[in-house]
């Protein structure tokens, strides 16, 4: 029976350069040992203090990368993401190589491709602890937080985040970052001036990660802006400019805010999280500039931007999150008296109300489960996203919640007789409102119904006819005792874990 041919038996020499090429080989990729070794040895002559000009003028000149060189450099950057590369860059010593071109090396291009390369071998938890440990490595990584080249700033931001996300190593970068006092500065220039979009959010992502990791270093970091008064001149016209937290956080927020609404919501936490301390509360508000900004744009964004009502409640889905942090920041200055004069110049309350009813409604249509939840719970991915957004939309709701009974507290009868006019109240949004108030919060409610019986009394006797809870005096004394005591352990953030706003 015909059938192919065998083929030929490999000669001995032809074995043998077929194991050699196998002992090339890098772990179980196809990557070439002997390749890497001359390229990161073409790394080694480009920082060789023998090829360095000595002319302080020549120094000072931007060095273009060699078109092969660079290449071939960026070839490694993309086998680093392989993790039998990256091991066997750190077995070579790799990352001393990469230091010693980020501590010499003037190249902008040479010094992001060396700092993307340690990023991606960051990514795997043995060469992440080894990089976090060596502290001069750290501090030269560091040191590039004061490049002025934002592709470099990008990529040591995205390293930088990755240690930060490793539990094992994140208090050493916290302690290091504690430690070089100006990366306060350079972040906060980059959040105030920079228009590069992937670099305020990875920026913005670091800092969030940070105050989220440790509040004694957020609180330093509020403090900072602090120390200087706003009308103190400058002695010197070339010393740097006083940063403050809030201004710099704001201005990264409106960069992002028609740009990407994942790094708004990143922003928009990090305020969250500065309201958390009284520190942050009050470097806030105590500020006239910065307490009206803040409240400006987020109450624009709370209710002339998210959740409209022409919009789909599905739309809620991917808005929950930033809108948890700016109902929580405007929640806080509300509440703060300090905040109250530039408050009343505006009338706020009845948006403010129209916008929260319509975001519980809508939390409400999106909590109904699908008619085949049943089948897609059976796959493990999706059971975990509906469990994270479920999550999202009980924080949404809660805080909303915890804003509206504010809101609720502070009516007047004139303000009430003036939303029944123009429709910002109405017996469908009242029926809303008190549905997911009742009964945590049955005193603003009741208080709400006192007022609304002197401007409407048919309408407050239909609503309570539709919450019999509501009808005689001490029913829900004890609750309304609960809310006393749990309201200010939310306004500590006590009621949550830290961390609540990622990915589960």
């Amino acid at each position: 029976m015909d059938r192919n041919p065998s083929p030929p038996l490999l000669s001995w020499d032809e074995e043998k350069d077929e194991e050699v090429a196998r002992g090339d080989c890098i772990g179980s990729t196809v990557y070439s040992k002997h390749w890497l070794f001359g390229v990161l040895s073409g790394l080694l002559q480009i920082i060789n203090p023998e090829n360095t000009k000595s002319s302080s003028d020549d120094e000072e000149q931007q060095i273009e990368l060699d078109e092969e060189m660079e290449n071939e450099i960026c070839r490694v950057w993309d086998m680093s993401m392989d993790e039998d590369v990256a091991l066997f860059l750190q077995e070579f010593n790799a990352p001393d190589i990469f230091m010693g071109v980020l501590a010499k090396s003037k190249c902008p291009r040479l010094r992001e491709i060396c700092v993307g390369i340690l990023g991606n071998m960051a990514c795997f938890q043995e060469i992440c602890i080894s990089i976090s440990n060596d502290k001069n490595l750290g501090q030269v990584l560091l040191y590039c937080l004061y490049d002025s080249d934002p592709p470099t700033l990008l990529e040591t931001s995205r390293l930088l985040l990755t240690c930060l996300c490793r539990t094992e190593v994140a208090s050493v970068w916290v302690e290091m970052i504690r430690e070089l006092p100006a990366i306060y500065d350079s972040i906060c220039f980059i959040m105030s001036s920079s228009t590069n979009v992937d670099l305020l959010v990875k920026v913005g992502e670091v800092v969030d990660k940070l105050f989220d990791l440790d509040e004694k270093l957020m609180l330093e970091w509020i403090r900072n802006g602090a120390a200087q008064p706003l009308d103190q001149p400058q002695q010197d016209s070339e010393e740097r400019p006083v940063f403050r937290i809030v201004p710099c956080v704001l201005e990264a927020a409106k960069q992002l805010r028609s740009e990407n609404l994942e790094g708004l919501d990143v922003y928009m936490h990090i305020l969250q999280l500065l309201t958390t301390v009284d520190d942050g509360i009050q470097a806030i508000v105590q500020c006239p500039d910065a307490g009206k900004d803040t409240w400006s744009l987020l109450f624009d964004l709370g209710c002339h931007e998210f959740c409209q009502s022409d919009d789909l409640p599905i739309i809620l889905q991917e808005q929950k999150t930033v809108l948890a942090s700016v109902f929580s920041v405007l929640s806080a200055i509300y509440a703060s008296q300090a905040a109250q004069e530039y408050l009343k110049i505006e009338k706020v309350d009845l948006p403010l109300i129209d916008s929260l009813t319509r975001v519980l409604q809508n939390v409400e249509r999106c909590q109904k489960k699908p008619e085949n939840s049943a089948e897609s719970n059976t796959d493990e991915t999706k059971k975990s996203d509906l469990m994270r957004d479920e999550l999202h939309l009980k924080i949404l709701k809660d805080i909303s919640c915890e804003f509206l009974s504010n809101i609720f507290q502070a009516l007047t009868k004139e303000t009430m007789a003036q939303g029944l006019k123009e429709g910002h109240l109405s017996k469908q949004k009242c029926s809303c409102a008190f549905q997911n108030l009742l009964p945590l919060y049955s005193p603003a409610v009741e208080g709400f119904l006192k007022i609304l019986h002197e401007v409407d009394k048919t309408l407050a006797d239909d609503l309570e006819k539709s919450f019999p809870s509501l009808k005689g005096p001490g029913k829900n004394t004890i609750l309304g005792e609960c809310h006393a005591i749990l309201k200010p352990a939310w306004k500590r953030g006590d009621l949550f874990p830290s961390g609540w706003h990622q990915e589960l």
